[in-house]
């Protein structure tokens, strides 16, 4: 009954609005140093409650209805960051199964490889068995997973805005510091991204190296959203037209030039992180995101309700 009636909120006061949901991975088990990233069961029941109550759209149906102003009642899109390996092994059979349309943003520097700054940041943290770190030449004991996932979250901050080169040189020295190998690749190679695309899932770009495209030169920034486009239509053999802005928050991590550069590059649509709903009067390339990461149905529909709503 409380799903109902949330249902006709949404249908009520959200007339004409489209929510983005935002994942990056989809998990075959918890991981304590990502506590927020959903399993594939949390996934699965997630799936299940926007199949029963809500209207999952792909962004292409999203982009047509938001330009007619007809919005199915509560449409909701489906949208990854970065190009996980789990979103085609553990993701896509779950939204194969409920019929969920999808769009996966491919970061596509990380597809050869070489994973992401911030996880092999986090990698160094994660194994319980080790109980110390050298980070810049201070020895930092390491105890719970609390206190080693405060610990990543700080040197997440610390480098995030550092220009690329400079960011990776860190991240190499500080495994060279404490002698670790590197984990195993966590992205998909150019070929698993051609199979995702294949199974139904809509691919977009999100730049080469995921750096913060407002620091970066005009040139650069254009390089880096023109590059992607390229390479993944290389990879897939089809249009990319839809892009998601690195970190993607307004006036800290992207601009009006940035916007432009998206434009100009092609791409039908792009979206942001901050949080909120779009209507046919939000240009198509500001779209807003949204995720409830709440643990259980109901506390998931209701949050997911209120966006749609408003409130």
């Amino acid at each position: 009954m409380l799903g109902y009636g949330l249902s006709l909120l949404g249908k009520l006061l959200g007339r004409g609005k489209l929510s983005i949901l935002i994942y990056h991975q989809v998990l075959a088990e918890f991981d304590p140093m990502r506590p927020y990233e959903p399993t594939a069961q949390t996934f699965d029941w997630q799936m299940a409650l926007l199949a029963r109550y809500f209207t999952p759209i792909s962004l292409d149906q999203a982009l047509q209805g938001l330009k007619n102003n007809n919005l199915p009642a509560n449409a909701v899109c489906v949208t990854f960051d970065d190009g996980y390996l789990n979103n085609l092994t553990v993701a896509q059979p779950i939204l194969e199964k409920y019929a969920i349309p999808a769009t996966v943003y491919v970061a596509t520097a990380f597809s050869e490889g070489v994973n992401m700054w911030n996880d092999r940041v986090i990698y160094l943290f994660a194994d319980k068995t080790r109980t110390a770190l050298q980070l810049d030449g201070e020895q930092v004991t390491l105890g719970d997973w609390e206190q080693r996932r405060e610990l990543a979250g700080q040197w997440l901050k610390k480098l995030k805005y550092l220009p690329v080169k400079q960011r990776l040189e860190k991240v190499i020295a500080l495994y060279q510091e404490n002698s670790l190998s590197e984990q195993s690749p966590l992205m998909m190679t150019p070929q698993q991204v051609r199979e995702l695309s294949d199974k139904g899932v809509t691919i977009g770009a999100h730049t080469v190296n995921h750096p913060i495209l407002k620091v970066l030169s005009a040139e650069e920034q254009q390089q880096e959203i023109t590059t992607s486009k390229a390479q993944l239509q290389d990879w897939t053999a089809k249009p990319v037209e839809h892009f998601a802005y690195p970190n993607g928050v307004v006036g800290t991590d992207l601009d009006e030039h940035t916007v432009e550069y998206v434009k100009r590059a092609g791409f039908q649509s792009a979206v942001v992180t901050n949080w909120g709903t779009s209507d046919n009067a939000t240009s198509p390339w500001m779209l807003q995101r949204f995720t409830p990461w709440d643990r259980t149905p109901a506390r998931f529909h209701l949050r997911l309700a209120r966006n749609q709503a408003g409130i």
